[in-house]
């Protein structure tokens, strides 16, 4: 018996010994764990600033619409149809509100906005039930400018890349630099993005995996060829032989 009883305590103490040892490594772990899924985390997570993530830095693919100017919304009252109304975004940004100040939305998702205007008027209704309606907006576009035959202002329609874009504008004229395409793309207000793109190399090597695809808003702008520029002050004969002047001068 004493022999059984001393094994037995062995047995308890060697268990003893290693729950002891997982649970010392459990809470060793745990504050890793704690500040990897917390500040360390947010401040590595790539596309984010300040712990908000930025579809500037992250590229969205699909990101919410935002009013601009001359956006028309229907802002409707559930239980007070009184203050239904119709409203336009103005040059400046705001819209007007029915007995309140006007309110800033520019830039502003549908969702943020209906989110403003019933804080807006927390004050005069209670609990206010709002549906927001956006029934005009400005549609997509590109602009194709510099040695494009029709250079403009076109709607984007699809999914448009820039080969498409510079036929849709009727196609590069004769003075073209084709090698430099120029693609400008606004980020935000003060920061914007331009790649050069060769789309003579992309026709020639009938790849077009560098071809890119057109966002709204986007600019492309095909610069003049620098024997266009001088060609005008050439010779004629020297000019119908790219730059060689004739035998019988």
């Amino acid at each position: 018996m004493n022999r059984l009883a001393t094994r037995t305590a062995i047995v308890l103490v060697y268990f003893a010994i290693q729950h002891s040892s997982v649970m010392s490594a459990a809470q060793s772990q745990q504050p890793r764990e704690t500040m990897e899924r917390t500040g360390s985390a947010d401040t590595a997570r790539p596309g984010t600033a300040d712990g908000e993530q930025s579809p500037a830095l992250t590229g969205a693919r699909r990101p919410l619409y935002r009013l601009h100017k001359s956006d028309v919304v229907e802002i409707s009252f559930t239980f007070a149809p009184e203050f239904n109304q119709t409203v336009s975004v103005q040059p400046d940004g705001f819209v007007g509100l029915k007995r309140l100040a006007e309110l800033y939305v520019e830039g502003m998702t549908i969702a943020e906005v209906k989110e403003e205007i019933t804080r807006a008027y927390t004050g005069i209704l209670h609990d206010p039930e709002i549906t927001l309606v956006l029934k005009e907006c400005e549609k997509p576009y590109f602009i194709a400018s510099g040695e494009v035959a029709r250079p403009g202002k076109y709607e984007l329609r699809g999914d448009t890349t820039v080969t498409e874009a510079l036929a849709i504008s009727g196609g590069l004229t004769g003075q073209a630099k084709h090698s430099q395409v120029v693609l400008f793309r606004r980020m935000s207000d003060g920061l914007a993005e331009a790649r050069l793109l060769d789309v003579k190399h992309m026709l020639n090597s009938r790849d077009l995996r560098e071809d890119a695809h057109l966002k709204p808003g986007d600019l492309l702008f095909v610069p003049q060829s620098r024997m266009s520029k001088i060609r005008r002050y050439l010779p004629a004969s020297a000019s119908a032989c790219t730059g060689v002047p004739s035998s019988s001068r």
